[in-house]
């Protein structure tokens, strides 16, 4: 179907070397615009914020290795625990030395719309080639703590709940999980055996010795368009990618190897990227997916005994629709179709269409990438997605930041930038979305070479805000101004039989007619973490009901709750607070 549809859509494929797998699909033409005005409009505030220090990462005008083009993510964590979002931005270095003060950054919310950098009163000042980053309270202690992978070796901070952070990355017994070789990339805090502990999985991306890495031009594969680039997954030498791991929380601040217990040691063959982990199937247990680059991405179905297998191809969402492996990069979780199911986009390459897959419940997925118009979209490389109500209608939209991954391609072939602007997809509420531009503000066609994005609400208004890394600049952090009175309602989970972040939990919030699925992530986007508390536009309906299915295996039904707030529940408890966010301060403070 996929081939028919591809031959009227796009046009004829361009050949081209790469070292990432791309169709070479060139930009379709988009449908008219519907006309409809779109309530959410952004404002880059970062500077104002106090978000001004760059993330450093690799070479600017040109990378000789794809070590230097990954990037890396970002989180919100309330750290502090003080109701208000802040925000955690990792960074690289690079080869020649990273510039002085160059450092991964928590910022403290000063509720005021501004920020303060507490990193090193947080003991979190970190130099290195950083990947991604998972939170979550892996001690239930009620604080949120934070994983970070690296080239090289990956990092646990654990929470003192004091606004300080302590290293506790060998004590866990987690530094066997990398070498100076290893390439940490995507991680997710679990629970897997529904122990009421978070485990841990990291994929790796590649080993990674710089001594023998070929460096660009020197195979087919290390060039792009005809111009010598660095050398992608393809063009490395056989044998580099590596395996993905698994580690148990044994429940006294240690974790256990589990990988060849659940069965997940078999052969290295794909290069792991982001990890989300959510119960597709709704079984009540979590499954875990992997983005992969160049290679089928993976979808590890729970045997609800401790075990893994892997079927990715089997339920539709290693391939495209034409069976064709593509540069799996981000990945976001949602319910664009509100049928109540956790469907997922993957984003890929330039030249290619980043996919869209409808779950069924089951967890059978059918690819939705043209039939929903998203497909239309090839001209970037896209990294950090979401799928979010952006405006709060009730429909959710699709987010996704872009960046190229050649900067000295531009020089020579100036229709492949190496800065982007963000892509938006309207959902239309029938199936189908609608891109947009300015009309969602000036920041949307603001040109970045991006790479991690977290969705969250930083200044306690009731709508999402975007905070982007962006490659050798301060990040950009997005405020959403929704204008009109369209309602929403967030759901903000804490465990007791669970782990006490709620990770794992999938709820579903019926309004107006309609329902629709989210889940508690420990990553999403790209190597990001998401704001933790879930956001539901509810469009007109001024009451919703809410349904809880807990990672435990315990649901709960909270019948209409007054809309504009945020619902506070403890499981086996139920409400505990209901906010509005009228006060900007919380009392007391």
């Amino acid at each position: 179907m996929l081939s028919y549809l591809c031959a009227s859509a796009f046009a004829p494929r361009l050949a081209a070397q790469t070292g990432m797998a791309s169709r070479g699909l060139s930009q379709g033409p988009k449908p008219a615009p519907s006309g409809r005005p779109f309530a959410a409009h952004f404002t880059d505030v970062a500077a104002s914020a106090g978000l001004v220090s760059p993330v450093i990462y690799g070479g600017v005008d040109h990378k000789d290795y794809i070590l230097e083009a990954d990037g890396c993510g970002c989180a919100f964590i309330d750290y502090d625990n003080d109701g208000w979002m802040d925000i955690f931005v990792l960074t690289g270095t690079r080869l020649t030395g990273a510039p002085p003060g160059t450092t991964n950054r928590l910022y403290k919310n000063n509720r005021d719309g501004t920020f303060t950098d507490v990193t090193e009163k947080a003991g979190l000042h970190h130099l290195g080639w950083a990947s991604s980053v998972c939170v979550g309270d892996y001690d239930n202690d009620g604080n949120e703590d934070l994983f970070c992978t690296y080239y090289g070796e990956n990092k646990l901070y654990r929470n003192n709940g004091d606004g300080t952070f302590t290293d506790a990355t060998e004590q866990a017994g987690l530094s066997v999980a990398s070498d100076k070789f290893s390439w940490g990339a995507g991680c997710s805090f679990v629970d897997y055996d529904r122990d009421g502990r978070l485990d841990l999985f990291i994929s790796n991306y590649i080993r990674f010795d710089l001594s023998t890495v070929p460096k660009p031009g020197d195979n087919p594969n290390c060039n792009w368009k005809g111009i010598p680039v660095n050398c992608g997954p393809r063009g490395l030498p056989p044998g580099f990618p590596s395996h993905h791991v698994l580690f148990h929380n044994n429940g006294d601040g240690t974790f256990t190897d589990a990988t060849e217990k659940a069965s997940l040691s078999g052969p290295a063959q794909c290069y792991g990227m982001t990890v989300v982990a959510a119960d597709f199937d709704e079984d009540g247990w979590q499954d875990i997916y992997v983005a992969c680059d160049s290679t089928p991405s993976r979808l590890y179905m729970n045997n609800r005994d401790g075990t893994f297998r892997e079927e990715g191809i089997l339920r539709g969402v290693a391939l495209n629709d034409e069976g064709e492996e593509q540069s799996g990069m981000g990945v976001g979780i949602g319910d664009f179709s509100l049928s109540g199911h956790l469907d997922l986009i993957k984003t890929h390459f330039v030249e290619d269409t980043c996919e869209l897959f409808q779950n069924d419940g089951n967890a059978n997925f059918s690819d939705a990438t043209l039939s929903s118009r998203i497909g239309t979209e090839t001209s970037y490389t896209c990294w950090g997605v979401g799928i979010i109500d952006l405006d709060n209608d009730g429909h959710p939209d699709i987010f996704i930041v872009a960046g190229g991954v050649y900067p000295e391609v531009e020089r020579k072939l100036p229709r492949y930038a190496d800065k982007c602007p963000r892509i938006l997809f309207r959902n239309l509420g029938n199936g189908t979305f609608e891109e947009l531009g300015n009309e969602a503000g000036a920041a949307i066609m603001e040109r970045h070479s991006s790479r991690g994005c977290a969705f969250g609400d930083f200044d306690n208004d009731g709508d999402i805000d975007i905070l982007i890394v962006n490659m050798n600049e301060p990040p950009s952090l997005l405020r959403n101004d929704i204008r009109g009175n369209h309602h929403w309602m967030k759901v903000m989970l804490i465990g007791t039989l669970s782990n006490r972040s709620a990770i794992g939990a999938r709820v579903l919030v019926y309004y107006g007619g309609k329902v629709q699925a989210q889940a508690v992530t420990s990553q999403a986007s790209f190597y990001s973490a998401n704001d933790k508390r879930l956001h539901f536009g509810l469009g007109s309906a001024v009451v919703a009901s809410i349904k809880i299915f807990w990672p435990s295996g315990q649901s709960q039904l909270l019948e209409n709750e007054a809309a504009d707030h945020l619902i506070t529940v403890v499981e086996g408890k139920g409400v505990v607070s209901r906010d509005n966010f009228t006060r900007k301060t919380p009392a007391g403070a």
